[in-house]
């Protein structure tokens, strides 16, 4: 419920700080007073989005700022899922527009982006503007509240749940289809490509083995030149390094005793004599290894020719991606093969996931149907008392196709006498009929939705005298029901039913025009109904009459 609303710099509003109260309250004034703002205000505090033009002239920044009692209404799980502190007796929510352009949102303190605030707010408040009158032309809407009395929304979350999962496999399934279809097409090419790679025999390094092969076997003349040198230095019998060094090495053993460093000269010598004699040995054998041989070269540089042909062939810079290659093109090709198997499994799935959901959409469907019932006969006894006693109202379920909320079109369809047939409410009731249908069906809702507050701007449009007050005694109704019911009005039948009255007056000062809202005192009610029945001239009489509205003595 809302409690308390200050707004401070928005549009003609200086400041304004009133407190609100639960039950039916009203909220009169002239046209242009700024009663739309007021609303506009809370729209705001609702996640409307918000525009700098909308601050006062001259000032830098707009506040606007509600507290709200949910003692009765748990919504703790808002609460919870956001990360804010919850104060169920008094929750603050609170808009904060600059001249530069920018928005701030709280929720008691907390920053909160728009669509926080947005979640919060549907839950909060209902403003029901005359616009929303045009709500009745649209399926979605009627089907909405269907489903709001049908209180299946549980049975809605799980109908979607399983209609999505049906779509999903669909696409699957068509997806499966197309690459089938392709993959068909492409088969004998792609079974060239493999048989073309597979034949080849493809080894990880074989490239990079053969090429050093072949690139020793082209130089084999001058590495066999260079290695015979190498032998002949090591080991020649006279001026082979081997030799020389081990003639050295004894030399100084000789003299080891007579020369005290001889003998380390000695070791040394001895450990590159031995290192020496190992390298002379590789040497000799390799140079016995050395062989060219030209038919193993031409082997050689065909099967690198053949490497070479293929990567460039399917643009591959290794036989690493060739290999890769190879083997995603028998994956394909053991895919098409047993791709039968694949659709007639997911075709199967297909089937079993829309018997689930047309099983559900069932239900929904019956849970609609009872609700369509219990629909026709409220309105009925709520549109009656409105002036309507020979209406007649229908809500038509029909089937369609699955679709995301289920297989129903809803349509309500209206007629205000028996002379006329049933036709679309939108078709044919008047502005007046439209405004008591809208109301009897917020009344209607509001008994199976807990909104705190419930606003309705101008619903009396096109509606006086008697039914007028009908109007009212069934928003002072939803009023006595745990919540709060707010009218702006021009009619004085209902503004003489509120438990609280409030007016929106503008006036002329020396900063420019202001735009106030109060509540009114006993008297000053007497007063602002007298002038709504008979103008700025306040008679006697008209003094009399709303003193027999507000049933005062």
């Amino acid at each position: 419920m809302l409690k308390q609303l200050y707004i401070k710099n928005f549009t003609l509003i200086d400041e304004l700080d009133i407190e609100l109260y639960p039950g039916f309250s009203v909220i009169t004034g002239e046209t242009g007073a700024g009663k739309s703002i007021i609303l506009g205000a809370i729209g705001l505090l609702l996640g409307q989005r918000a525009d700098s033009k909308s601050i006062k002239t001259g000032a830098d920044k707009c506040i606007i700022e509600a507290h709200f009692d949910l003692s009765r209404y748990h919504m703790e799980a808002f609460f919870e899922e956001n990360e804010i502190e919850q104060d169920t007796e008094d929750t603050i929510i609170r808009r904060e527009l600059t001249a530069a352009g920018k928005s701030r949102s709280f929720i008691n303190d907390t920053p909160v982006g728009l669509s926080q605030l947005k979640e919060l707010g549907e839950q909060l408040v209902d403003v029901h503007s005359q616009h929303q009158n045009l709500l009745l032309q649209k399926q979605d809407f009627q089907l909405s509240v269907v489903d709001i009395i049908a209180q299946d929304t549980q049975q809605l979350a799980d109908y979607e749940q399983s209609y999505n999962a049906y779509q999903q496999a669909k696409r699957q399934l068509k997806e499966l289809t197309e690459n089938i279809e392709q993959g068909r097409q492409q088969t004998d090419f792609m079974q060239f490509q493999y048989d073309e790679l597979d034949n080849a025999r493809l080894t990880e390094g074989e490239q990079e083995e053969l090429e050093q092969q072949s690139e020793t076997m082209e130089h084999a003349e001058d590495i066999k030149s260079a290695l015979y040198e190498a032998d002949n230095a090591l080991n020649s019998d006279e001026l082979g390094a081997v030799n020389m060094v081990r003639r050295a090495m004894q030399s100084l053993q000789g003299i080891s005793k007579v020369l005290p460093n001889a003998s380390e000269l000695a070791e040394r010598l001895n450990s590159c004599h031995i290192e020496l004699k190992d390298i002379a040995d590789e040497v000799e054998s390799s140079l016995e290894d050395v062989d060219f041989d030209p038919a193993e070269l031409d082997k050689i540089n065909q099967r690198l020719d053949c490497l070479y042909d293929l990567e460039k062939k399917y643009h591959a810079d290794t036989v690493g991606e060739l290999i890769v290659l190879r083997d995603e093109l028998k994956q394909k090709l053991n895919a098409i093969e047993n791709s039968d198997e694949a659709l007639a499994e997911l075709e199967a799935k297909c089937e079993q996931l829309k018997k689930e959901t047309q099983k559900q959409a069932d239900t929904l469907t019956k849970l609609r149907q009872q609700a369509a019932k219990t629909i026709e006969n409220q309105l009925r006894q709520r549109l009656v008392p409105l002036g309507m006693p020979n209406v007649r109202f229908e809500v038509n379920v029909s089937k369609c196709e699955l679709g995301k909320s289920g297989q129903d079109n809803v349509c309500f369809l209206f007629s205000a006498n028996t002379s006329t047939p049933l036709q679309p409410v939108a078709q044919v009731a008047s502005g007046g009929e439209i405004a008591r249908v809208m109301l009897s069906l917020k009344a209607m809702i509001s008994g199976a939705v807990k909104l705190p507050t419930i606003i309705f701007d101008e619903i009396d449009t096109g509606v006086s005298g008697k039914i007028a007050e009908k109007m009212a005694e069934m928003m002072q109704e939803m009023g006595r029901m745990e919540r709060q019911v707010i009218s702006i009005t021009h009619l004085p039948q209902i503004a003489a039913l509120g438990s609280y009255h409030y007016r929106v007056s503008k006036e002329e000062t020396a900063q420019g025009t202001t735009s106030r809202m109060v509540q009114l005192s006993q008297d000053e009610r007497i007063g602002e109904i007298a002038q709504m029945l008979s103008g700025s001239d306040i008679s006697e009489a008209a003094i009399q009459n709303a003193k027999q509205l507000l049933k005062l003595k």
